[in-house]
């Protein structure tokens, strides 16, 4: 019953941030704030502190929204997600999933006792035209915490983390052989590092299999893979930070991915539980 609540709960954010109209792309400053107050209620409700990070990108204002649990803490974990979609779609998998997830773990994980600090980041202008540069939210948060000499244990990048399919045949790949090395059913979770991480990429897969009954997968690949650097855990690998992507994949399984068709009935909000379950599971203990 109270993991029915929490899934509700999942779906009703999720369901607010699909309904924004205009879409809640880069063209739409409005729809952006309205979207960062809503991460910032959230976040000010569970949290030691909540802010705005504003920057200016093409003569608009553009937050990165962020919180704080366990501030006495040095050390820290950062949890991150982008609230902003690609072109005029609702983007329910992309990335609302995330937003969602990001929420829910701030809601189960306030008041519990943890071994980091953890930080807690809704960024903006992760979808193109600023993807890849120095404009993405992102990689202004990350810059941030580079100039202060923040000592972090990992980044945990939620990019996409609704969508599943138990359709054989219904996972896809970048290089034919990892057909051999994974399931061709995309009812799975997938970690992604880059190949010289491998050690906290296997460790957080490794505890989100004992958090959680969904099967989880990870990969540490070079970047010239496509995908593997395809959001906001790019930026702190480029300051020399741990970084990990926790994904369904994207494109390689969602066929409404960038499309007017990634909508919310489209997701599992059962299966997308117990990706964050395991998340819950792995900042616990790692």
């Amino acid at each position: 019953m109270e993991q029915k609540r929490q899934s509700e709960r999942v779906y009703k954010d999720v369901e607010f941030l699909t309904s924004i109209r205009p879409y809640r792309n880069y063209l739409n400053v409005g729809s952006l704030n309205k979207t960062a107050d809503y991460i910032h209620q959230t976040f000010r409700e569970f949290s030691d502190e909540a802010y705005f990070q504003e920057f200016s990108v093409g003569g608009n204002r553009y937050k990165n929204v962020i919180c704080s649990i366990n501030t006495h803490l040095e050390e820290r974990i950062v949890i991150g997600a982008h609230y902003d979609v690609a072109g005029d779609t609702s983007g329910a998998d992309d990335n609302a999933s995330g937003v969602a997830g990001l929420l829910e773990l701030l809601r189960l994980l306030h008041n519990k006792k943890t071994n980091y600090r953890i930080d807690f980041a809704a960024y903006t202008l992760e979808e193109p035209p600023f993807f890849g540069t120095k404009k993405m939210g992102s990689f202004i948060h990350a810059e941030s915490l580079y100039r202060t000499k923040a000592k972090i244990k990992v980044m945990i990048c939620l990019e996409m983390i609704g969508y599943f399919s138990d359709e054989e045949g219904s996972q896809q790949f970048p290089l034919p052989f990892m057909k051999l090395l994974y399931p061709e059913t995309g009812n799975f979770i997938g970690v992604v590092g880059n190949i010289f991480q491998r050690s906290i990429t296997k460790k957080i897969r490794d505890l989100m299999r004992k958090g959680s009954d969904i099967p989880v997968y990870s990969i540490n690949a070079p970047t010239i893979i496509p995908g593997v650097d395809f959001s906001d855990h790019r930026n702190f690998w480029h300051f020399g930070y741990n970084a990990v992507m926790i994904t369904d994949t994207a494109f390689y399984r969602n066929p409404n991915y960038h499309r007017k068709t990634d909508t919310i009935g489209t997701l599992d909000f059962e299966k997308m539980y117990s990706v964050i379950q395991g998340l819950k599971y792995a900042v616990l203990n790692l």
